[in-house]
Parts: C-alpha cells; sequence; structure tokens
C-alpha cells in the first residue's frame, strides 16, 4: 500500500479530458517533440571530455540518442525498466493483474519509478565509470545533466503515449536512425573535416569514375541489402490472419480483425537489441574501471574482441568476402549472433503479448465489450478466448522469431546503420502509418472506437 500511495506523487504528463485526442492535436505534439529531440541532442553536456564517444557510435544507434549530449542516456533507463518488469512478470515472481485498470495503473507505476531509479544509475555508471569522462571539478555536473535529459526523455514518452502517435520509445528510434540513414547516403564531410565522398550513394559515383570495382561493389551492396530488407519487411507486415467479426446491434454490418504476422510488433527487437548494447556498454565500462577484460567482453578500438560481447556481436560476413578478409571464425559468431537475437526475440514477445493486453484472453475480452461476436458462434468470452488461442500463440513465436532472424541476418548482410537498427526504423514508420490509419479510420467511423480503444 505504501508503493501504491508513492506513485501518487511520481510526477507525470496529465493525460486528455476528453475520450478521444483528434489527428490534428496527436500531429501537433508529435512534431512537437520529435523537433524537442533533435534540439536536446544538439545539445553538449558541459564539462565532459570529448575523448570518450567514439566507442558508443552503435549503442547510440540502438538507444535513439546522441551520446555527449544532453540526452545521452537515450531510452535507456525506459527499455531497461521495462525487460526487468516484464521478466519478474513473466517468471511469476510479480504478480499484477494488468487486465485491471488498477492492475495497470500499478504496473505503469512501478515501471516508471523503475526508469527514474535506472536514470540515476545508468548517470553515475556512465561518468564515473569513465563511459562518458568529465573534466576535472565537473563530474557532479556532468552527472546531473545526464539525469536532467534521462527525466525530460521519459516525459516526452509519456506525452507522445497519450497526446501523440504510438510510443516516444519508438519515436526516438526511428528519429536517430533516420538522420543517420541520410547521413550514410549522402555525408559529404570526411572525419577530419574535409571534403570526402564518404557517403555510400557519393562513394558509388566516385568509384564509377576512377574505375575501381571493389569500391563499388563495397558502395552499393549495403545499399541493396537495405532496400530488399524494406521490400522484405512492407511483405512481411501484409502477411495476417483475418478474423471475422460482426456488431451484435447493427445487422449486416461486419469487420474483419487482423491478426498480423508479426503480432507483437517491433517491441520484441528493440528490447534485445538494448540487450546487447547494455552488454557491451557493461563490458566496455567494466574494463575501463578494472583494467582488463571480463566474461562480458574485451574492447579494443570501442569494438569487442573477446568475452560475451563478442560472440552475440556481427561483423559484416559479406563485405569481409567482398575484400577478401573473411575469417572461419566470422561465421562461428555469425551462428550466436542468430541465435541469440531469434531466442530472445521469442522470449520477449511471449512476455510482451502476455504483460500488454494482447493475449487471447483479453483480446477476447475488448472484442466482447465494445459489442461485436464471431459469427456462427454463441457470444460467450470464453469460446470466443479459445478460438483466439490457435492464432495468437503461433503468431506470436514465429513472429519473435522471424523479425530476431531478419534483424541478425541484415547485421551480417551489413545493412545501412546496421541490419536492427533499419529493420527497426521501417517497422516503426510502418507502425506509424498503421497508426495514424487507424486513427483516421475511427474518426470516419465512431463505432470502431471501442474495438480499436481510441
Amino acid at each position: 500500500m505504501a508503493l501504491r500511495d508513492l506513485f501518487h506523487y511520481l510526477p507525470e504528463v496529465r493525460g486528455p479530458t476528453e475520450k478521444k485526442v483528434s489527428f490534428g492535436v496527436k500531429f501537433k505534439w508529435t512534431l512537437i517533440i520529435v523537433i524537442a529531440y533533435f534540439i536536446l541532442s544538439n545539445i553538449s553536456l558541459f564539462g565532459m571530455s570529448e575523448s570518450s564517444l567514439s566507442r558508443f557510435e552503435y549503442l547510440a544507434i540502438l538507444l535513439g540518442t546522441s551520446f555527449g549530449s544532453l540526452i545521452s542516456l537515450g531510452i535507456g533507463p525506459i527499455v531497461m525498466s521495462s525487460i526487468i518488469l516484464q521478466l519478474l512478470q513473466g517468471a511469476g515472481i510479480l504478480n499484477i493483474d494488468t487486465n485491471t485498470p488498477e492492475g495497470k495503473k500499478f504496473f505503469q507505476g512501478m515501471q516508471k519509478l523503475l526508469a527514474f531509479a535506472f536514470v540515476i544509475f545508468e548517470a553515475l555508471v556512465y561518468v564515473l565509470m569513465k563511459g562518458i569522462q568529465a573534466d576535472p571539478g565537473f563530474t557532479g555536473i556532468v552527472i546531473f545533466q545526464l539525469c536532467l535529459g534521462g527525466i525530460l526523455i521519459i516525459f516526452m514518452d509519456d506525452v507522445i503515449q497519450k497526446w501523440g502517435f504510438g510510443s516516444g520509445v519508438s519515436l526516438f528510434i526511428a528519429a536517430g536512425i533516420g538522420w543517420r540513414l541520410f547521413a550514410q547516403l549522402f555525408q559529404f564531410i570526411g572525419p577530419q573535416g574535409e571534403l570526402e565522398a564518404s557517403g555510400k550513394i557519393l562513394a558509388l559515383i566516385a568509384s564509377v569514375i576512377s574505375g575501381d570495382g571493389t569500391g563499388a561493389v563495397r558502395a552499393i551492396a549495403p545499399v541493396l541489402v537495405t532496400a530488399a530488407l524494406f521490400l522484405v519487411v512492407v511483405f512481411a507486415q501484409s502477411l495476417k490472419v483475418e478474423i471475422p467479426l460482426a456488431f451484435d446491434r447493427i445487422r449486416g454490418h461486419s469487420v474483419k480483425w487482423p491478426l498480423q504476422f508479426f503480432y507483437a510488433g517491433v517491441l520484441p527487437v528493440i528490447f534485445v537489441s538494448a540487450l546487447a548494447a547494455n552488454i557491451q556498454l557493461f563490458g566496455s565500462l567494466l574494463q575501463n574501471w578494472i583494467g582488463s577484460a571480463t566474461f562480458l567482453g574485451g574492447f579494443s578500438g570501442g569494438q569487442p574482441v573477446s568475452g560475451l560481447a563478442y560472440w552475440i556481436n556481427s561483423t559484416p560476413v559479406l563485405e569481409t568476402i567482398v575484400t577478401g578478409s573473411f575469417r572461419w571464425v566470422y561465421a562461428v559468431q555469425a551462428f550466436f549472433h542468430i541465435l541469440f537475437y531469434t531466442f530472445f526475440s521469442i522470449i520477449f514477445a511471449w512476455f510482451w503479448v502476455s504483460t500488454s493486453q494482447m493475449d487471447a484472453r483479453s483480446q477476447a475480452n475488448k472484442i466482447v465489450h465494445s459489442g461485436m461476436s464471431m459469427p456462427g458462434f454463441r457470444k460467450d468470452e470464453r469460446v470466443l478466448e479459445s478460438i483466439l488461442k490457435r492464432y495468437v500463440g503461433p503468431l506470436t513465436i514465429m513472429g519473435g522469431a522471424a523479425i530476431g532472424l531478419l534483424a541478425s541476418i541484415a547485421d551480417l548482410f551489413g545493412a545501412l546503420v546496421g541490419g536492427t537498427a533499419i529493420l527497426l526504423a521501417i517497422m516503426i514508420i510502418y507502425q506509424l502509418y498503421q497508426n495514424i490509419a487507424q486513427q483516421h479510420a475511427v474518426d470516419m467511423n465512431p463505432a470502431l472506437k471501442g474495438f480499436f480503444g481510441a
């Protein structure tokens, strides 16, 4: 009871008083938060040493952030709190009924409290273990700035969930990946500030002009892999099982409820990516702290060279074949990389469906309470639940395995920005499109309002 009382004192973004937020209002707040995200990502930490950031580039992509900026923590605290709560819930250590309003509110309060705790913890770890190195005398100031940025990200995510489209976690990842994708395609400034055709499109043109066949293949291969991944994901998103439903009060009107192949959406692979990123992060920080490699991994030049972090990491196999630098150890590493992503994507997909009211029981309850039933079956929630179980469970497992497999293979083939990152961007943008289309459908047909939970 004391914990529940504490939740009342946690600061939060006030939700809308009206039952349905209009499309215009959602679009406005989504745009405001995206602009604020880019502004904050360009505000450098005061009192920070600039020499300690290159190793975090890959982590920055997955955590939706820009290291060295005010929001260096990114979505890390939010994702880690969600992972821990889902693991505790799935293992039965926590027994929170998220199907009830009270249980759902308690779960969200626990998640926010844990996210605040991770903001403080990660800020201390980054600075004290010299991941983000502060200048002498500025340690406390840098930690304070990191905490402030982490709290701002939590509230910005809260604004998106209550007033915008989708979630802030997904939006920040897509925004960061989109910016980096554009830079990798059209970058024309080198690391030292000189003019250089470093972007893939410009490098391709330069290689063709100079007759460098290997350079042309290295430039065009990631672009083709990324385009192929986009087509595969769009095709997979069209795969679905449609459940026919009829309105109880309006005879002759029916709808088809789609169960997507990627039933758990993009969040499972976000969780897996964040888990892999945090293993690399803490392995690197531990090595800096104690002066030697640990079981989490050994690092050189910011890249894992041994330990767990190395074996779950990916070396672009296609590029090593083109350049003639392929070694068989890369094939073994690729196997463990695929295994790690596939296995944990299934685990997180199952936990997410179980804790986010996407399981068969919750969906059957939602359908019945929105005034619909399945033609040919009596209106009984238990009957509907038994029918949905035939599809929800297999789709959760197959969809989780498929998205983990796609992300890991795209990593190995050297997709732009990294396979996991570009896969996340494609699926997030697609889901944002679906969210907008759903909002439009609800505006046009208010009868769908209760079904979609709008």
